[in-house]
């Protein structure tokens, strides 16, 4: 997959979740650096840095499906406090009103759902997912799409911890 194709559409991603102004004013993301499966990213709006670390799925199942381009990533937005929010993004519509699961390390977390996207159902989790990311070996997430295939992805951990360490003084 191209690399440059999936930073344009977590730079989407990143944007869903904020303002449209903020979009207008928006510029191309930087890649900072790649640790194994995670990057980390950031870019310049008009409210200030978006800082972000991003990887894709080491599996996607069912493989006979096309699951358009498909990413997990945690944002640190401009204004809000040191907590990194985890997005979820697939390329086609969640089932409406559905619910995905993300597994770490066999604890379960859930998140809702809107359109192709999904963050957490509790904020308050936001901190144990990223401490549990950073100290796990394997995460997985699934959902069901709008057609209602149940559709699941493994991703690796490997460098999610020294892409955060990246980020982390991103402002």
């Amino acid at each position: 997959m191209n690399v440059k194709r999936i930073l344009g559409l977590a730079f989407a991603g990143v944007l869903i979740s904020t303002s449209l102004p903020i979009y207008a004013q928006a510029q191309a993301p930087t890649r900072i650096k790649q640790h194994n499966a995670w990057g980390a990213y950031s870019h310049t709006t008009g409210n200030g840095k978006i800082c972000y670390v991003l990887s894709i799925p080491t599996e996607k199942k069912p493989a006979d499906r096309d699951h358009g381009d498909v990413f997990f990533m945690l944002a640190k937005h401009p204004g809000q406090s040191t907590t990194f929010e985890p997005q979820f993004t697939v390329g086609y519509p969640f089932k409406d009103g559905s619910k995905v699961t993300l597994t770490i390390d066999g604890k379960n977390f859930a998140m809702f759902t809107k359109g192709g996207n999904a963050w957490m159902e509790n904020p308050a989790e936001e901190p144990t997912v990223v401490a549990a990311m950073q100290a796990g070996r394997a995460m997985s997430v699934s959902g069901q799409s709008r057609r209602g295939t149940v559709t699941s992805y493994a991703y690796s951990l490997s460098g999610v911890t020294a892409s955060l360490k990246e980020i982390n003084s991103c402002k």
